[in-house]
C-alpha cells in the first residue's frame, strides 16, 4: 500500500482532446493578427473563426472529409497561391499571408497528429512575427503574450501524448479502418472536470509566476540591451504596403474630408517638451492642393513632380527655421493609413524621425513633408525649432528667381473648365463683396463674413442639379456647407478677385489628456482651409472661412500654452485607456539609445534620491531612540514593555503546546480534498523514516503511532502533534548518533 495517494493523471484520450482544444485555439489567436495588417484576407479569418468553435464541438465531423478532397488540397492551395503572387508581384507579402491562413484553415478541419501540430505552431509563429512588424498596438502585445503561453502548454500536451502513446502495445493502438477514436466522443464537460482533478493548482500558480518573470525578465532585458539599427520593419515594409484610409490624398473630391470626420479613431498624438508655447488653436498642416476641378480639388501635377524630387531616404530633413535657445522639441505618433503627408503646424529647422530612415522629402515653398508612401506602422518623428503662425513666408529656393523677384507674375490663379456664365457669377459676387484692390486680408475679412450670410455649417449638404460647376451651384444657394465647401468657394472668390489662393488640408485643434500629457487629434479634426498670397509682404496668410473660425490672418494665441491645454482637456475614460497607449508608444515602440541612457539616470537619481532619504530616516530614528532610552522609567513604561514582550512569547507558548494540534484537528474535520491532512502528515513522517534506512527503540515507537494516524481510525488516534514532534527529535537523535559514529570511525583509523 503507497504511502500518498497519488493525484489522479489525463489517460491518453483526454489529452488528445485538451491537444484539440489548445489547436482550435493556437489558430484563432493566429489568425486574428490580420486585424493589425492591412491584408484583404477576411475571408478566411472568418472560415477559421467560425471553424474552430463548430470543430472543437464536434471533433468527429474531421474524419468525414472525404479523401479526394485531401488530395486535392495541395494542388488548390499551390495553385492559389502561384495566381495570388502573380497578382500581387509588388506586394509578396500579402499571397505568403494568405497561403498561411488557407494552411491554417486546412489544419482546423482535418485530424492533425505530431506533425501537423508542429506546423500548426510554426505557421500562427509566422504570422505572429509579421504582425509584430507591421503593428505597434498595446493590444497586439497582449496578444502575443496569451499566443507564447498558449503555444507553450501546447508543447507540453504534445509532448505528454507522445510519451503515453511510445508506452502502448501494437493491440492498445490497434483501430479498425474508419473507427472514430474515443476522446473524439467525449464531453467537454467532463474534460473540464477531469482537468479541475488532476491539475495541481498549486504547480499552475507557480508555472504561471515563472512564465510572468519570463516575461518581466524580457521587458528589462529589453530595457537594457543596447539599440541597433537593423533596418527599417526588418525588409518586410518592403513587400506589403498600406493604402491611407483617411482620405488625405493628392485628389479630393467634395465630401472627403466629411467621411474622415465621421471617423473618431485617432490620428495623431503630439507630446511638447515646453506646455507654456503651445498654441491656443493649433493648425495642423498636412497637404496643399492648388489646382481646381469641376467637382474638386486635387494638387497639379508640377506641384505633384516638385514633391516627388524632393525625396530621398535620409534619417533626418533640415528646415529652414532658425533653431533658437530654448526652442521646444515636439514628438509627433502618427498613426498608419493616416496619410503619407506629415502633420506640422508650419516651419522648423529639423525633423528627425524615430527608427531609422525613411523615404521623405520637404518642399520648402509649400512646407510639407512628404513620405514616399503610406507607413505601414505607427510612425514617430521629433521636430526642432517649429514656429507656427497665421503666415508663411516665400522661400525662393533658386537664385535666379530671387533675381526676379520683384518681377514675377502672380500665380495660382487659373480656373480652368469654368463656363462663361459661371465666370459671370463669380464676377459679380466678387462685385458685390467689394474690397480695395491689393489688399487680400481685407477681401478675405469680408468674402468669409459674405460667405457666413448665405450659408451655415453642416456636415449634411444638398447641392441641387443643374448646369454649370457644383461650387457654383452651392455659392448661389443657401444651403448649408461643410468646410471643404467654404474653402473650395473662398478659392473660386479670391482667384476671380485676382488673389491667388490655395487650399490646405489637415488637422485642426485636439483634445488635451492630461493623463499622459499629450494632444490627441482624431480623424474627426480633419479639415480644409485655405490660403491668400500677400504680394506686399510676399506671405502666404492663412485663411479660415468657415464658420466659427478666424476668419483672416489674425493671431489665435491670445490664450495659449496651459491655459489652452485646460480648455480643451479630454479626462473621460476613453483617454484614461489612451494613456496606455501613449506609454506603450514613449516606452516601448520608441525605446533608443537615448530613452536608455535617460532611463539609467533617471533611476540612478532616484535611487540616491531613495538612499538619502532612507539614510536620513535611519539618523533620525536612531536619535529619537536614544532621546527615548534616556528619558525616566516609571513603573507604567516598564509595565507596558513588559506586556509587549511576554504577550508575543505567551502566544508563541500557546501556539506549541495546544494552538498547533486544535489547527490541524480543526483542517482535519473541514478538509475540502481526498486526503485528511493528519494522514498525508504521518504519510510525509513515514516516508522520512523509510529513508533513513536505520531502526532504534524510539523510532519504532513512533513508527506505530504514524502507522495508527495514517491507517487508523479516528477514535484511536494518540495526539498528533506530540507524536509528530517526538518523530522530529527521535529522527534528530538518530542523526546525531550517526554522525558521531562517523567521526570516532575515523578517529580510531
Amino acid at each position: 500500500m503507497s504511502m500518498e495517494s497519488k493525484r489522479p493523471q489525463l489517460n491518453l484520450a483526454e489529452l488528445h482532446q485538451l491537444k484539440w482544444l489548445l489547436g482550435g485555439v493556437l489558430a484563432v489567436l493566429s489568425a486574428w493578427t490580420i486585424f493589425y495588417m492591412e491584408v484583404a484576407a477576411w475571408t478566411w479569418l472568418i472560415m477559421i473563426t467560425v471553424a474552430v468553435p463548430v470543430v472543437l464541438a464536434k471533433p468527429e465531423l474531421t474524419t468525414r472529409v472525404p479523401r479526394w478532397a485531401h488530395r486535392l488540397a495541395f494542388p488548390l492551395l499551390v495553385g492559389g497561391f502561384v495566381v495570388d503572387l502573380a497578382l500581387h508581384l509588388k506586394e509578396p507579402l500579402i499571397p505568403v499571408i494568405r497561403l498561411t491562413l488557407m494552411l491554417i484553415f486546412y489544419r482546423v478541419i482535418t485530424p492533425r497528429q505530431r506533425r501537423d501540430d508542429l506546423q500548426l505552431i510554426l505557421l500562427g509563429l509566422f504570422l505572429v512575427v509579421v504582425g509584430g512588424v507591421m503593428s505597434v498596438s498595446i493590444l497586439f502585445a497582449a496578444q502575443i503574450v496569451v499566443f507564447t503561453a498558449c503555444a507553450l502548454v501546447f508543447l507540453l500536451v504534445i509532448t505528454l501524448t507522445d510519451a503515453m502513446e511510445q508506452g502502448l502495445t501494437v493491440d492498445d493502438e490497434a483501430k479498425r479502418p474508419g473507427e472514430v477514436p474515443a476522446w473524439m466522443r467525449m464531453k467537454w464537460g467532463r474534460l473540464a472536470e477531469r482537468l479541475r482533478q488532476c491539475v495541481d493548482w498549486r504547480v499552475a500558480v507557480f508555472g504561471g509566476l515563472l512564465f510572468g518573470g519570463v516575461v518581466v525578465l524580457s521587458a528589462v532585458l529589453f530595457m537594457a540591451i543596447p539599440r541597433f539599427e537593423l533596418g527599417n520593419s526588418l525588409f518586410l515594409d518592403r513587400m506589403i504596403s498600406r493604402k491611407a484610409k483617411t482620405g488625405f490624398s493628392e485628389n479630393i473630391q467634395f465630401g472627403d474630408v466629411v467621411d474622415i470626420q465621421r471617423d473618431t479613431s485617432v490620428a495623431l498624438r503630439v507630446e511638447v517638451s515646453d506646455h507654456a508655447t503651445f498654441p491656443a488653436l493649433p493648425y495642423w498642416r498636412m497637404l496643399v492642393l492648388d489646382e481646381y476641378k469641376a467637382g474638386g480639388l486635387r494638387m497639379s501635377a508640377v506641384l505633384r513632380r516638385s514633391l516627388d524630387a524632393t525625396t530621398k531616404n535620409a534619417g533626418q530633413i533640415q528646415g529652414d527655421k532658425r533653431l533658437w535657445a530654448g526652442a521646444p522639441i515636439w514628438t509627433f505618433y502618427l498613426e498608419a493609413g493616416t496619410s503619407r503627408f506629415l502633420p506640422l503646424l508650419g516651419e522648423f529647422n529639423q525633423l528627425t524621425f524615430d527608427g531609422g530612415s525613411q523615404d521623405a522629402g520637404l518642399e520648402h515653398g509649400l512646407r510639407v513633408v512628404t513620405l514616399g508612401k503610406e507607413p505601414v506602422k505607427m510612425l514617430a518623428y521629433r521636430v526642432e525649432g517649429m514656429a507656427f503662425g497665421p503666415a508663411l513666408k516665400t522661400i525662393d529656393t533658386d537664385e535666379e528667381a530671387a533675381k526676379k523677384r520683384d518681377n514675377r507674375k502672380p500665380t495660382l490663379l487659373d480656373l480652368p473648365g469654368l463656363l462663361a456664365d459661371d465666370q459671370q457669377k463669380l464676377g459679380a459676387w466678387v462685385a458685390e463683396i467689394g474690397a480695395p484692390p491689393d489688399s487680400p486680408s481685407e477681401f478675405a475679412r469680408r468674402a468669409c463674413a459674405w460667405l457666413k450670410q448665405r450659408h451655415v455649417y453642416s456636415l449634411q449638404s444638398a447641392i441641387r442639379s443643374g448646369t454649370g460647376d457644383t461650387l457654383v451651384r452651392w455659392i448661389g444657394s443657401k444651403e448649408p456647407g461643410h468646410c471643404e465647401l467654404f474653402a473650395g468657394a473662398f478659392l473660386l472668390l479670391a482667384r476671380t478677385a485676382g488673389y491667388p489662393t490655395r487650399v490646405v488640408l489637415g488637422f485642426k485643434g485636439g483634445s488635451w489628456n492630461p493623463h499622459s500629457e499629450n494632444l490627441t487629434i482624431r480623424n474627426s479634426d480633419a479639415h480644409a482651409w485655405c490660403e491668400i498670397f500677400d504680394r506686399t509682404s510676399d506671405t502666404w496668410v492663412r485663411v479660415d472661412p468657415t464658420p466659427g473660425s478666424v476668419p483672416m490672418g489674425e493671431a489665435t494665441n491670445a490664450v495659449h500654452g496651459e491655459a489652452a491645454l485646460t480648455r480643451i482637456q479630454d479626462d473621460g475614460w476613453s483617454a484614461r485607456f489612451e494613456s496606455l497607449q501613449m506609454f506603450w508608444y514613449r516606452r516601448i515602440v520608441s525605446f533608443d539609445q537615448q530613452s536608455q541612457l535617460k532611463l539609467a539616470d533617471t533611476t540612478k537619481k532616484l535611487v540616491d534620491g531613495r538612499m538619502r532619504s532612507l539614510k536620513k530616516m535611519l539618523r533620525e530614528r536612531l536619535v529619537s531612540l536614544k532621546r527615548w532610552l534616556k528619558e525616566p522609567w516609571d513603573v507604567r513604561r516598564i509595565s507596558w514593555w513588559t506586556v509587549l514582550v511576554l504577550l508575543p512569547a505567551g502566544l508563541l507558548v500557546g501556539w506549541r503546546v495546544q494552538g498547533r494540534s486544535a489547527w490541524l484537528r480543526w483542517r482535519s474535520r473541514h478538509s475540502r480534498s481526498g486526503i485528511d491532512p493528519v494522514r498525508r502528515e504521518a504519510g510525509r513522517w513515514l516516508q522520512k523514516i523509510q529513508t533513513e534506512g536505520a531502526w532504534s527503540l524510539e523510532l519504532a515507537v513512533v513508527r506505530a503511532e504514524l502507522e495508527r494516524l495514517r491507517y487508523g481510525a479516528r477514535h484511536v488516534w494518540p495526539e498528533p502533534v506530540a507524536v509528530f514532534s517526538r518523530t522530529k527529535r527521535a529522527l534528530a537523535i538518530l542523526r546525531r548518533r550517526s554522525l558521531t559514529f562517523v567521526k570516532e570511525s575515523r578517529r580510531n583509523k
